[in-house]
């Protein structure tokens, strides 16, 4: 099932194997017939990560980047809307010399090729596959075909590791095997046998259980690898240590390593179970209401780059998720909500839903002096804010919303016109990482401590430069732009204790071992006002 945590095994995974010294990459396989989720509605499919070349890919790979602390590339992550693409692409140009084009053997092929393109890239000893969805499943019976292909040709260099969910129902309160049978069942019904079983449950598996498992699914024993809930997902190479899920891999693999080197990992979990004093941080968005739950992963590298920030500066993050759209029926609630906060950020969006209660948050964190940090439409918005507030503007706003307005302080990229009267929306935003140059002398400049920085985007409106000057002179300061001075890259408000709101978005870039630097600036701000 999805969220049970495919992507983290797999992180993990490669996480201890880069520890053995081995060079890793991974991958990411979605079934889905959408070429990249660039288009998807983040309620549908989570957050969308962008990489340094500028694709729109699944939030796994941001978990890839932040376990394995590199920057992976377009060829890590696949559709299966990319896979037939490319292969109709191909047979109307008449790359396969007029042959008949099928779905067995062609697309398996061009999935395999574009594994092995990815690994040899990254010149890698090992690559991780994760194949998206549920075994059994129609949509991803075309990736397991390719593994199969893959396997019956080099046997000795493919294992298959399947993620399983082990219940234990309430009401009984045994952890149930049955489940993970049927799934290996199934497994072997498209001609693949797991070589390990990693259990997912709320409990750590017993050996009992493990010893049912080897007995029914033809696996060892010792293959049968326990992954109970933890307190954090940074805690999972350290139990896949435990399990020796690494010494597994490689002897199945027939690898050369040294023993992993594991201090950072058991370093960085020190830090985490030491940080216990709150810093209560509200994310003021509208993507995680579905149904009766909250959807965090909408926001996935946003809620990871707060956690980084608040434990290397020894506090326990508290996340307090708010829906704009209540401050627009509840105006109310607003401040009251709002006071007890010790920071604000407003991540990345799209459209009008929720807008004016972004607005609202917007102007009491800056008239109260409240740590804000402003995260691509977070800057946008805090553009149009001062507009409105400092210079009265009442009309001001952005073009995505009012594309009549009388000041539109944001406005559609000149190169984004065509495209938008083609309703050409995928993969045609403003993508990947840009240069930025930072203003000496100012906050970001201090952050960064340098000059000139590189950050990953993703849009399609800018801070419109006709209006710059005026919103200079009110207090609006544009810390970082383009290198040819035309894009405001970073605003900020200097007589505040944290004011900083950034276009890209910042959150891609940060890491477990070392925190981007505008969200550790904005932590330690924080941290000040909770000490108030």
């Amino acid at each position: 099932m999805s969220g049970v945590g495919k992507g983290v095994a797999t992180a993990s995974i490669g996480a201890l194997l880069k520890a053995r010294g081995l060079k890793v990459t991974a991958i990411k396989v979605d079934p889905y017939l959408n070429v990249d989720p660039g288009t998807m509605n983040p309620i549908e499919h989570g957050e969308v990560f962008v990489t340094t070349d500028g694709l729109e890919t699944d939030q796994d790979l941001g978990n890839y980047e932040r376990f394995l602390d590199e920057d992976l590339g377009h060829l890590s992550c696949m559709t299966s809307g990319s896979v037939y693409l490319s292969v109709i692409m191909r047979e109307r140009s008449l790359g396969y010399g007029g042959k008949t084009v099928e779905a067995v053997p062609h697309i398996p092929l061009e999935i395999i090729g574009r594994i092995r393109a990815a690994a040899d890239l990254a010149d890698a000893d090992v690559t991780l596959v994760e194949v998206g969805g549920t075994v059994g499943e129609y949509q991803n019976i075309m990736f397991l075909e390719a593994c199969r292909m893959m396997h019956l040709e080099a046997p000795k260099d493919v294992l298959v590791v399947l993620v399983s969910y082990l219940p234990v129902p309430n009401s009984i309160g045994e952890m149930k095997t049955k489940p993970t049978q049927y799934a290996v069942r199934t497994l072997n019904g498209v001609g693949l046998q797991p070589n390990m079983i990693i259990c997912r449950s709320t409990h750590t598996i017993d050996a009992p259980r493990k010893r049912k498992l080897s007995v029914n699914c033809n696996v060892a024993t010792e293959d049968v690898i326990a992954a109970p809930d933890v307190g954090s997902i940074y805690e999972v190479p350290a139990f896949f240590r435990k399990e020796h899920v690494d010494e597994r891999i490689v002897m199945k693999l027939g690898l050369r390593t040294r023993p992993p080197r594991m201090k950072p990992w058991k370093d960085l979990l020190t830090r985490i179970g030491k940080s216990r004093k709150l810093v209560r941080i509200g994310v003021v968005g509208k993507y995680f209401s579905t149904g009766d739950f909250v959807l965090t992963d909408s926001y996935l590298s946003v809620l990871e780059a707060i956690k980084h920030a608040a434990w290397f500066v020894g506090r326990k993050p508290e996340i307090v998720w708010l829906n704009s759209e209540d401050f627009e029926s509840r105006p109310a609630t607003l401040a009251k909500t709002l006071r007890s906060l010790d920071g604000v950020i407003i991540p990345g969006g799209f459209g009008t839903r929720g807008i004016e209660g972004k607005l609202a948050a917007i102007k009491y964190v800056r008239e109260k002096s409240i740590p804000y940090l402003g995260l691509c439409y977070g800057m946008q918005l805090a553009t149009v804010e001062a507009a409105r507030n400092l210079l009265g503007w009442k009309d001001a706003n952005t073009t995505e919303i009012a594309p009549k307005t009388k000041h539109p302080v944001i406005h559609l990229m000149d190169e984004q016109e065509g495209k938008m009267k083609d309703k050409d929306y995928g993969g045609t935003m403003r993508l990947g990482s840009y240069p930025c140059v930072l203003k000496k002398g100012s906050l970001a400049h201090r952050l960064y401590g340098r000059v000139t920085i590189s950050e990953r985007h993703r849009h399609r409106y800018e801070a419109n430069p006709i209006f710059r000057e005026e919103l200079e002179k009110a207090g609006l300061v544009v810390s970082g732009v383009s290198p040819d001075g035309k894009l405001a890259e970073i605003v900020e408000i200097q007589k505040h204790p944290f004011f900083v709101a950034s276009q890209f978005h910042p959150e891609f870039l940060t890491r477990p071992f070392h925190p981007h630097p505008l969200f550790l600036g904005f932590m330690k701000a924080a941290v000040k006002r909770g000490r108030r």
